[in-house]
């Protein structure tokens, strides 16, 4: 399961008709978190940026920046994502609205939601109705509002959600739904976005595409015909009977609920630039710095119940010395790194049940997944991509990869080295929006900060820690002292920086 990878506040007042528009008229939008390229983002403040964060191919989108904290230093979500509503009549062009603001905003982890996965499942009756054309597709009754209000609220909370994918020639829903996590700005566009109290409470901006009833449809015979297999005369005979109506009975009556009012749809770039720079100045606003926090807090605190650290033995202390040795060969490093991965695996494994999985944090993490099925054999393993942004000293999540059904394991979450804990805490809190449980998380690391212990088990006071050893302190660039140097760097044998660091500063996986 490959899952995808803002916030509420104040709403822009009154209700603006955007009358000035520019000319002009990817991928799909629930699909668009990609691995990224491995050179770092510059961040800007501005809307100008000097160098975007992704690069764009003829077939693909693929972004260069990941997903910056969106919890506090207790582990807590601190912030929602930012929910767009789009509404408008049936082919008004909500989608190419969609489409433009997700270009124009120019960053990652943005989700688009249509309300046409949401259509109930129906009946053979209703099949026989919608085979004919004789079933009201645009009337409040056709849509499964229930789970359509439960999936973006869980959405924008921060958990992972499945979407139904419909099938518009079959009527009904495909067995295989769509997994969906970690949206920043979420654009939920639908005929019937407004048509719900619940629902309404759910957006942060509402926008209503207003487009001449003419132009909607030649759109929706153009539509219809080319893309749901339907014949002319059933559309228009579906367009007089239902479609126009409802428009008339529930859709046009909720402009008046829009913030913003868009004439003319995709073409109108005025409307589409404001809503833009609306949408970056709420998600500046609620930019956080985790780590700063981290390293300020848990000073001179006993070390937690939580922490397990192997015996110190003979053959312990000796790997280590040879290890955190910055003159030990790469060759030598592997060897006696992998002897300690599987004592301390084995070690961990005696504070689980059975059925486990492992999660690695890419890349240093992965160096102990041979370790983990050399002691079991079947077990399942997925990957968590985070990367430490040079410029704000932040993690930021990139991508994931997770087993279905994780919810219902034990999880061994493995890193090689933990400094502050905030790349640990992030992981930790993906696990959480996927609903696994806390106290069924191991953290496994060969080596912990003790300020990274803190971080995790005041954050998380159900998460077992496992480690080999703990240094107490960091240097000013929050590296572990004396620690074993980049794990990643010397392991995987590629350049090293001139100073010793934490894994936290990963870099993209070694393929």
């Amino acid at each position: 399961m490959t899952t995808l990878p803002g916030y509420t506040g104040a709403r822009i007042s009154g209700c603006w008709a955007l009358q000035s528009g520019g000319g002009g008229s990817g991928e799909d939008s629930l699909d668009r978190l990609l691995p990224p390229v491995n050179y770092p983002r510059r961040k800007s403040t501005t809307l100008g940026k000097t160098e975007p964060p992704l690069l764009r191919t003829g077939t693909r989108t693929i972004y260069t920046a990941g997903r910056p904290p969106w919890y506090n230093e207790h582990g807590t979500q601190s912030k929602e994502a930012f929910v767009i509503g789009l509404c408008g009549g049936s082919a008004s062009g909500k989608t190419t609205v969609a489409n433009k603001i997700i270009e124009a905003l120019d960053v990652p982890w943005v989700v688009l939601l249509s309300m046409d996965s949401f259509y109930k499942v129906l009946s053979p009756e209703e099949q026989a109705l919608a085979a004919s054309n004789d079933y009201n597709f645009d009337h409040p009754g056709a849509f499964d509002f229930q789970l359509l209000v439960t999936t973006l609220r869980k959405l924008k909370q921060g958990k992972s959600v499945k979407i139904p994918v419909y099938d518009f020639t079959t009527h009904g829903r495909q067995k295989e739904w769509k997994n969906v996590y970690g949206a920043s700005v979420i654009i939920f566009e639908g005929i019937m976005a407004f048509a719900d109290k619940e629902l309404l409470q759910l957006l942060d901006m509402k926008i209503f595409v207003d487009t001449d009833s003419d132009i909607r449809l030649v759109r929706r015979l153009k539509r219809d015909i080319s893309e749901r297999g339907r014949d002319i005369e059933g559309v228009i005979k579906q367009y007089n009977k239902f479609v126009k109506p409802a428009f008339e009975q529930y859709i046009e009556p909720t402009m008046r609920l829009a913030d913003i009012v868009v004439p003319r749809g995709g073409g109108n770039m005025v409307a589409i630039d404001l809503i833009v720079q609306h949408v970056h100045s709420q998600l500046e606003e609620r930019e956080l710095s985790v780590r700063a926090l981290l390293a300020s807090a848990h000073q001179s605190q006993p070390l937690p119940q939580t922490l397990s650290v192997m015996e110190s033995t003979p053959q312990v202390r000796g790997l280590h010395t040879i290890i955190r040795n910055k003159d030990t060969s790469r060759d030598e490093f592997i060897f006696y790194s992998k002897r300690l991965m599987r004592l301390l695996i084995e070690h961990a494994l005696s504070f689980l049940p059975s059925k486990i999985t492992g999660v690695s944090v890419l890349r240093a993490g992965e160096t102990m997944e041979p370790a983990l099925r050399a002691v079991c054999k079947d077990v399942r393993i997925g990957k968590i991509l985070i990367q430490t942004n040079l410029d704000s000293g932040e993690p930021e999540l990139h991508y994931l990869r997770l087993p279905k059904d994780i919810s219902e394991d034990h999880v061994i979450l493995m890193d090689s080295t933990v400094s502050t804990g905030a790349a640990a805490m992030m992981a930790i809190r993906v696990l959480l929006d996927h609903d696994v449980q806390e106290e069924n998380i191991l953290l496994v690391s060969l080596l912990m900060a003790e300020l990274g212990v803190h971080s995790v088990a005041y954050a998380f006071p159900r998460v077992k820690i496992i480690t080999t050893a703990v240094d107490k302190s960091l240097d000013d660039f929050l590296h572990v002292i004396p620690g074993i140097g980049d794990f990643g760097d010397r392991y995987f044998g590629t350049d090293a920086p001139s100073s010793w660091s934490d894994e936290e500063d990963q870099e993209l996986p070694s393929c």
